[in-house]
């Protein structure tokens, strides 16, 4: 009696294993397109990256097991983004990860029936991405990197590290809308903290030192660096020229500061990076990207480096540094 209820449990559990190795066998590899607008080597890109396949390895995503990652690293030229925007959409994968407004805009054009999660956009409304916060309407949602709002701050921020700043020349890209947005915030708060502002392009590198230098002639200037993918581009020449001409710079994400900027006030990209897998991961769970609502950033952080402020010449208030996330010695 014992020997045939051994032998009707192993009937059972071979049944049961036959199931569970057929399901795996017909259940379908997912795919993944991520699109950078940067170099393999960017430091900065592979931590954000990493983030967010960190993120999908905790929602159960394993690369080789149930996904496939195909990447595509465009650097910032337009024509390359173009490009390998066009090579992910015909590959017709599951979703497609994409950082930004340089990137987001080509493959909206390359495609409208592939799922688009962006981590990072500044003002994907005024872009045309989407409809609406609340109900993006087509194939892309994803996160923002801060309200307009935000862009005074900075300004705020660079009087309160040095006050004797009367003039900032803010660096920003003409040619989009959220340049202008972000410049015209900052036009804003600037009455208010008694300091006049004027536009600086970072279009290419001789415009950006060309101007920076003319602004440089006279004293009592400083610089705020706005998001934009020319200030992602340049970053190492603006640290440099701020430096050369001392310039108090106010930069709006942290790896500027980390990087010898004086002080940084932004979303953390690397939370956004895993709050984007979340959203990847509903995607590929059936939920449509029209339904998903473009969320706003839930963590910032301001860096300050004590080093450039001491290579300048300022003293950071205590109050200030007590407000830090992060103090660079």
């Amino acid at each position: 009696m014992r020997r045939r209820k051994f032998i009707g449990v192993l009937a059972s559990a071979a049944v049961a294993f036959s199931r569970g190795a057929r399901a795996q066998q017909t259940e379908r590899m997912r795919r993944i397109g991520v699109l950078m607008p940067a170099a393999p080597d960017d430091a900065i890109f592979q931590a954000w990256v990493g983030a967010f396949l960190q993120g999908l390895a905790l929602l159960g995503w394993n690369i080789g097991s149930n996904v496939r990652i195909d990447t595509r690293w465009a650097t910032s030229s337009a024509a390359e983004i173009r490009r390998h925007a066009a090579e992910l959409a015909a590959l017709a994968p599951d979703v497609i990860l994409a950082h930004g407004a340089t990137t987001v805009g080509p493959l909206l054009e390359a495609t409208r029936a592939v799922p688009i999660v962006f981590p990072v956009v500044v003002d994907p409304i005024g872009a045309g991405f989407i409809d609406s916060l609340a109900r993006p309407g087509g194939n892309a949602t994803g996160f923002v990197v801060f309200e307009y709002s935000l862009s005074g701050k900075w300004l705020e921020l660079l009087k309160e590290i040095a006050p004797g700043v009367t003039r900032a020349a803010v660096l920003r890209d003409p040619t989009s809308s959220p340049g202008i947005g972000q410049f015209g915030a900052i036009q804003t708060a600037a009455t208010s903290v008694g300091v006049e502002v004027s536009p600086v392009n970072v279009r290419n590198p001789g415009e950006i030192e060309r101007m920076v230098g003319a602004f440089a002639r006279y004293p009592n200037g400083g610089l705020i660096v706005t998001a934009s993918g020319g200030a992602v581009l340049h970053r190492n020449l603006i640290i440099t020229l701020a430096a050369k001409h001392k310039l108090p710079a106010v930069y709006y994400d942290r790896y500027f500061a980390v990087a010898d900027g004086l002080a940084s006030y932004g979303a953390d990209h690397v939370d956004q990076y895993r709050r984007a897998a979340t959203y990847v991961d509903r995607i590929l769970k059936g939920e449509k990207p029209a339904d998903l609502p473009v969320q706003a950033p839930t963590k910032y952080e301001l860096v300050i480096n004590l080093k450039t402020a001491r290579s300048l010449g300022l003293k950071i208030l205590p109050t200030l540094l007590a407000r830090a996330n992060e103090v660079i010695e």
